[in-house]
């Protein structure tokens, strides 16, 4: 796929990297994207505006205090359909990661409405410390999105990871980005609600009953409906998980009342429901308005009281033309103990997740599941990355929606 028509913004910050950013240039402009080069002062140091302009063909932008164009970021942060920061110094990525504001490529940057990626560009040593690294997963957090560095000779002459992306390398990434938002999917039309997560159900202002759910499976099936540019809504229970993708609204909740709320919200409207939270079936009387005590006796009871059963609540609210999905949690008499969840339920599928088997189940970036259908064969899916299972059963549930939803 071409660029043709698309506006980008490459900002340069300062890195030895800077000196490949004219054949950059060059590359995206002969794809057909309209270039406009920003740069901050350090990496003039590195890389000739001049050269970048006449390449380009536009002025080139480093001052956001230039006489009567001193708003331009915000015109630029509108104007482009991508915002391309290459090379990205571990100076750059820190200013980006607290919200800085000191040169003319992060006030571009906090101004601009359009994606941003971003190519970093460094020694293996700051490449490799704890704080470039927590620097790069909270502008991550933020929904940009990184280039991978390359593994190669550095400017200090070590031989390791830090080197940008070659110019060739961004550009097919740069391709592949557009060729993805532009894609239409038959399922592209479809909404789709996630549940994922435990549920936590306070004791007090510090105590809580809660499970070792980290909420992995659930968010690895959003994204992969997403992928399918279904829209997504992620009721998503407390969880340390990071979620980037355009397409998925996430919703916070604690409590399984609060997710099931959420859930009612927006589940008329939802064409595909998987339900694959693990809600915390019993919560506290009352919660204890300060932290209980620990007194003289030897024991201490808790008196607890069922929590809704969120898919059986959505089953009896099922319409004809609605796939609704559940997990099956169990231990022991797993595929009974699913079945029957499955007819009770009033599911068309319920997936069938196991403790006992290795690498499968709470914690783990892998899974192995049975998937069980109504008056059809079970499907057993081997142990593989949870995305890979992910892809599998929303390539199930979309053949339900399309056959006998």
């Amino acid at each position: 796929m071409s660029l043709q028509g698309k506006k980008i913004i490459l900002a340069i910050t300062g890195s030895i990297a800077a000196y490949k950013t004219p054949q950059l240039v060059r590359l995206l402009v002969k794809a057909g994207a309209e270039v406009q080069v920003i740069m901050t002062e350090s990496a003039k140091d590195f890389v000739s505006p001049l050269v970048l302009a006449t390449v380009s063909k536009r002025d080139v932008f480093s001052s956001v205090s230039n006489g009567a164009h001193w708003n331009n970021h915000v015109h630029l942060g509108r104007w482009a359909d991508l915002l391309l920061i290459a090379p990205c110094s571990a100076n750059s990525l820190a200013k980006m990661a607290n919200g800085l504001c000191d040169n003319m490529v992060m006030a571009v940057y906090l101004s601009a409405i359009c994606p941003v990626i971003l190519a970093p560009a460094m020694d293996e040593d700051m490449w490799l410390h704890a704080a470039t690294k927590a620097n790069l997963e909270k502008v991550q957090s933020f929904g940009n999105e990184v280039i991978p560095v390359e593994h190669g000779e550095l400017a200090s002459g070590i031989i390791g990871a830090g080197r940008m992306a070659e110019p060739e390398a961004i550009q097919e990434h740069l391709e592949s980005f557009f060729e993805k938002k532009t894609k239409v999917h038959p399922a592209s039309s479809l909404k789709a609600l996630v549940t994922a997560g435990p549920t936590y159900e306070l004791l007090d202002p510090v105590r809580f009953i809660g499970n070792f759910s980290t909420g992995k499976m659930g968010i690895a099936l959003a994204e992969s409906l997403a992928e399918k540019g279904i829209e997504v809504t992620l009721v998503l229970g407390p969880s340390k998980e990071k979620v980037n993708h355009p397409l998925i609204k996430i919703v916070n909740v604690v409590s399984a009342e609060e997710m099931l709320q959420a859930c009612l919200k927006v589940y008329n409207a939802a064409d595909i429901t998987i339900c694959a939270a693990a809600v915390a079936d019993y919560r506290p009387v009352e919660k204890a308005p300060e932290k209980i005590k620990k007194g003289s006796e030897d024991s201490f009871h808790l008196e607890l009281v069922k929590n809704p059963d969120i898919l059986a609540t959505l089953g009896r609210m099922k319409r004809e033309n609605q796939v609704l999905v559940g997990f099956a949690l169990e231990t022991n008499n797993e595929l009974e103990h699913a079945q029957k969840k499955l007819e009770s339920k009033k599911a068309n599928m319920m997936i069938l997740n196991s403790l006992r088997k290795e690498g499968a189940g709470f914690g783990h970036d892998t899974n192995q599941v049975e998937i069980l259908q109504k008056n059809k064969e079970i499907i057993s899916l081997p142990l593989q990355s949870k995305a890979e299972i992910a892809k599998s059963i929303v390539d199930c549930i979309l053949s339900i929606h399309k056959n006998d939803a």
